[in-house]
């Protein structure tokens, strides 16, 4: 009997421990919802206006919050009814008694608000996120951590492959930036902001530039595409939608918005439409619309959602220290910028013939205001744009050096890929050069060299699985070529490993 006794004792103590953990383990997280709580403010559930805007809230069951104004209207409305009057009534007593018959009210069901499904309230992403006690008059950013602009671009260089004049122009420009959100006015001067407009051919690393500075400098990044962009009353994303993705980059943190990065991409397509008699709803007024947002202003946008016309709370952010970078291919622009560079060639022993410009490659290194202007941007809009530069257009020996020398480089994952299968890949100089002449070819840049390689290694990452005796795999020309095939080496039987692969241990 003792033996049982002890296994009662022991079985009842591994049951307490169980259910003190459950409740240690339901406290944190109920703790834990406790503190997210606590980082958002309170929305009203009928006007959708956050605390910071509406006031104190009421704070009804199952998470509901009114604010001051609707809880009296509410009051306001329901009090305008005589209840005394009604139960004074014994008319209407009468038909109630007649009614009920200990069955309840007629055709009337109470309804607890807990029992019904979900937690009330509103989502954390359509609530803002309360601002900070400020301790003090401290900066937002320290000066002293900024990086220099020859770090930023030694760390630009890792990831991006040419384009060395356009990486010197962003360092320098996000520099002088940040050092002004920093500082803010000293001396009574105020330093004006510094938006950028890239301009490059498709392909050529304007986007990937852009992500990986954000990624560097740790700061929220909003890309927006300037085609979905139409006038305000028009079907598609309003001007201020840019500044509702770059809150929402920032988790619903106004401060953290206000000196975020936000790059429209795609910036060419709402120049001036050409000869066109239908109203140009998204051309030149979304120029004109996005004038004061580069500029600096108070805008309201939606928290949570692209449309205004949603039920969701409005915040107010201002414009003024968000850093602008468009970007975009313009496709004509060089024969606009031939025409003009045309104009002023001369005649005699000296001057510049017209075909001269023809063969130019980098001929959008000529770009001036003017020729933008005569593109379809309006003077406001460049105006706003102090900082324009060029990219260049990838040639053959830059398309090898982005295969393979970058931190992320394509040949490096699938490398890494075919690693984990314990097999060794290897790529000559020929196929390097094979892929980048096919790439060339296609004219759209980068993006095609992923196409190329996801093509001709589709058999190898197919069969290689197969067979456990591969240990190396080289691509040649002639395979990329269509002429030939892959080298693959076998591992030795006697389980040495001569060529050292690297192989994973178990």
């Amino acid at each position: 009997m003792s033996d049982f006794d002890e296994r009662d004792k022991e079985e009842n103590k591994e049951q307490e421990s169980a259910v003190t953990e459950l409740k240690e383990t339901d406290s944190k997280n109920t703790g834990e919802d406790e503190k997210k709580e606590k980082e958002y403010e309170d929305v009203c559930f009928i006007c959708r206006r956050p605390e910071s805007k509406a006031g104190k809230m009421f704070k009804l069951p199952n998470n509901i919050t009114v604010c001051n104004d609707c809880m009296h209207k509410t009051m306001d409305t329901v009090s305008q009814f005589d209840y005394q009057g009604m139960l004074n009534n014994p008319a209407f007593i009468d038909d109630l008694n007649k009614n009920m018959s200990g069955k309840g009210y007629p055709n009337i069901r109470f309804v607890n608000i807990s029992d019904l499904q979900g937690e009330g309230g509103i989502p954390n992403k359509q609530r803002l996120k309360k601002k900070k006690p400020k301790a003090g008059e401290e900066p937002v950013l320290d000066i002293k951590n900024i990086p220099p602009p020859h770090k930023i671009k030694a760390q630009l260089d890792d990831y991006v492959i040419g384009q060395e004049h356009a990486k010197k122009v962003i360092s320098v420009a996000v520099y002088n930036h940040y050092k002004r959100v920093a500082t803010g006015m000293m001396d009574e001067i105020e330093i004006e902001k510094s938006n950028m407009l890239m301009i490059g051919p498709t392909g050529c690393g304007k986007t990937y530039l852009v992500k990986t500075l954000a990624r560097l400098l740790d700061v929220p990044l909003a890309i927006a595409d300037a085609t979905s962009l139409t006038e305000a009353g028009y079907i598609g994303d309003d001007i201020e939608s840019v500044i509702s993705k770059l809150l929402a980059a920032s988790g619903n943190d106004v401060e953290k918005a206000e000196r975020g990065i936000v790059f429209i991409d795609e910036i060419d397509k709402i120049a001036k439409k050409k000869n066109t008699t239908s109203r140009d709803v998204s051309g030149e007024s979304v120029q004109q619309g996005m004038l004061r947002l580069l500029e600096g202003a108070d805008v309201e946008v939606p928290v949570g959602a692209n449309s205004k016309n949603a039920m969701v709370p409005l915040a107010t952010i201002n414009t003024r220290n968000i850093l602008f970078i468009c970007g975009g291919a313009f496709p004509d622009l060089e024969e606009i910028i031939k025409q003009r560079l045309k104009k002023q060639t001369s005649i005699g022993f000296n001057a510049e013939l017209k075909d001269k410009f023809d063969k130019e490659k980098d001929i959008l290194t000529r770009v001036t205001v003017e020729d933008l202007k005569k593109f379809g941007m309006i003077p406001e809009f460049l105006g706003r744009l102090p900082v324009i530069y060029t990219l260049a257009a990838l040639d053959k020996a830059m398309m090898v050096k982005i295969l393979k020398e970058p931190k992320n480089a394509i040949l490096k994952q699938y490398q890494k890929l075919l690693e984990l299968d314990e097999v060794k890949l290897e790529f000559d100089e020929g196929a390097l050069e094979a892929i980048a002449e096919k790439a060339m070819e296609k004219d759209t840049g980068a993006r095609a060299l992923r196409a190329i390689i996801e093509e001709f290694m589709l058999d190898i990452m197919y069969e290689i699985p197969k067979d456990d005796n591969i240990g190396r795999v080289t691509i040649t020309r002639e395979y990329i070529e269509g002429t030939g095939g892959p080298v693959i080496d076998i591992r030795s039987i006697s389980g040495e490993n001569p060529d050292k692969l690297k192989v994973i241990e178990q």
